[in-house]
């Protein structure tokens, strides 16, 4: 079964459209799981005027979400209705600026920018060595891992509108919490400006070394994950709390949790995202049983379950 073919109607809305559209496409290289249904358009975007004429003209109706590297995505085997938006290269840039500062463009991703700025000798940059996405992602999520987080470098950042506006989000602006913005949803992320300090390259590059080693050691990295799948509650690491639900190791369908780092979910090359988020749900129920505490998603799930055209 397939969803509606939309190329048409985007076609005769934007003629003048330079980024490529693909109805129906597999969401399967877009997620770190290689697991789900398909898009129902995918537009990848020739650069930023052309996703502002392209959302300027479509259907104001038309769900639309962006999709980054994939490494915090579940979409369902329904897959997803609407647009799938994927920023390509011209939206990767790497900008050094005076001042110690970089710009950075939202489909960057997060190890090559932390990669340029040590390089630059830009200190405060190394945590991101640690996030498996990109910029956009840890825009959105405020991401952060080894002592560090996006809120402590951002000075600003550029968002294109469902309505193709632009916008500036300073960092007051962005309202970051744990794990959380509070820019709109339907706002898309096409760069970000971030401020760092003064730094030795060969010391930013051996910090970047270490966090390397320590995401091998404890990290299922060559897997088919999704990176961490639970939100830490406060005063608690979701891995512990996991562990200690006895869910090491435990399998449902083709899914199952990390035996090395158990606030991870494999998938087996057979396995779907049925199987991946029931595993989470059967994994959140175990935990509140054992701990009376509710373990909340941090893996994004999108799309509807099933197959299109299913009942």
């Amino acid at each position: 079964m397939a969803f509606e073919d939309l190329t048409p109607i985007v076609r005769a809305l934007v003629p003048g459209l330079q980024g490529q559209i693909t109805a129906n496409a597999s969401m399967k290289p877009f997620s770190w799981f290689r697991t789900g249904g398909p898009a129902q358009l995918l537009f990848e975007p020739a650069g930023e005027l052309d996703l502002v004429q392209f959302l300027r003209h479509i259907p104001v109706d038309w769900p639309v979400m962006v999709v980054g590297l994939g490494s915090n995505l579940l979409v369902r085997d329904g897959g997803v209705a609407g647009v799938v938006i994927k920023l390509g290269k011209s939206f990767g840039e790497i900008e050094l600026l005076p001042d110690h500062r970089l710009r950075a463009g939202a489909a960057a991703p997060d190890v090559k920018v932390a990669r340029a700025a040590a390089e630059a000798g830009l200190a405060g940059f190394a945590f991101l060595r640690g996030i498996p996405g990109a910029i956009g992602g840890a825009l959105r999520m405020n991401g952060g891992a080894y002592g560090g987080e996006v809120t402590d470098i951002l000075v600003e950042a550029r968002a294109i509108s469902r309505a193709g506006t632009t916008d500036i989000f300073d960092h007051a602006g962005m309202g970051f919490g744990y794990r959380h913005s509070a820019v709109p949803d339907d706002m898309i992320f096409v760069s970000a400006l971030f401020q760092g300090k003064p730094g030795d390259p060969p010391t930013l590059l051996a910090a970047m070394d270490e966090i390397t080693r320590q995401r091998s050691a404890t990290q299922p990295v060559n897997t088919r994950t999704g990176g961490s799948t639970f939100r830490n509650p406060d005063g608690h690491s979701a891995w512990k709390l996991v562990d200690q639900a006895g869910c090491r190791g435990f399998r449902l369908g083709g899914a199952q949790v990390s035996e090395l780092h158990t606030n991870f979910l494999i998938a087996s090359p057979d396995a779907t995202s049925a199987d991946i988020e029931a595993l989470g749900e059967e994994v959140r129920r175990r935990v509140r049983d054992a701990s009376g505490i509710e373990l909340h998603w941090e893996i994004k799930r999108v799309g509807q379950p099933g197959r299109p055209g299913d009942e």
